[in-house]
């Protein structure tokens, strides 16, 4: 069942970053979406094709993949956050210092994830629920402090954008990701959690083309008046 469930979400993602291209108004930092998007295509789809892989290298060196891509590209919804608040026209957001700050942010918890979780990260395989995958070695406790942080970025700028701007639903996503990855859900299924994550990539990618149209019609009519 779990094996239909993580092509179900690698398919998804697809029709999400299909979504976003379409929608595509300019070329701005919204646009780290799109690689954290790729990132879980690849994420899900190896844990999908996992069983048909078989156990051994070669599994799990894609899956030592997974892993560092994680580590690398997560941490950019901290840029998209950036990107949807200059796009959404807050003024704070366009000073120089926090952008600097959302930079330097971003590259701390890529040290942070490597340092903690991904640097000399052994794995193990396992099959559960009728898939095949390989996952850390040693027992996690919780979420890592990397995705952690940045939920909170995310919880804030959802805010922002909700006070600012009447758009509530990255909070909404981004509160329910939370909600679901602290609750324990009794369910007979590794993938739970990706239904709470997939939900909220569904509501950023709505937030991306959202506010790319909104800073299209305000430099529309900054243009008109000009003419005017």
């Amino acid at each position: 069942m779990d094996t239909v469930l993580y092509f179900f979400f690698t398919a998804a993602y697809i029709l999400l970053v299909i979504w976003g291209f379409k929608q595509q108004r300019t070329w701005n930092f919204t646009a780290f979406l799109t690689l954290v998007l790729f990132g879980l295509i690849y994420d899900n789809g190896i844990i999908a094709i996992g069983k048909f892989i078989g156990e051994g290298t070669l599994l799990e060196n894609l899956s030592l993949l997974r892993f560092w891509s994680h580590a690398f590209l997560t941490p950019l919804l901290v840029l998209f956050c950036w990107g949807a608040m200059n796009q959404a026209g807050i003024q704070w957001a366009k000073k120089k210092i926090i952008f600097y700050g959302f930079l330097l942010y971003t590259a701390v918890l890529i040290v942070i994830e490597l340092a903690l979780e991904t640097w000399g990260l052994e794995i193990i395989p396992e099959q559960q629920y009728g898939v095949l995958r390989y996952v850390s070695a040693e027992t996690s406790s919780g979420p890592p402090i990397m995705v952690l942080l940045v939920t909170v970025v995310l919880v804030l700028t959802g805010i922002v954008l909700w006070k600012e701007n009447g758009w509530k639903w990255m909070l909404i996503g981004a509160a329910t990701m939370g909600i679901g990855s602290a609750v324990p859900i009794e369910v007979e299924s590794s993938a739970a959690t990706n239904a709470f994550e997939l939900f909220l990539l569904f509501t950023l990618v709505w937030t991306k083309n959202r506010v790319e149209k909104t800073n299209e019609n305000q430099r529309g009519s900054e243009n008109e008046a000009f003419q005017f």
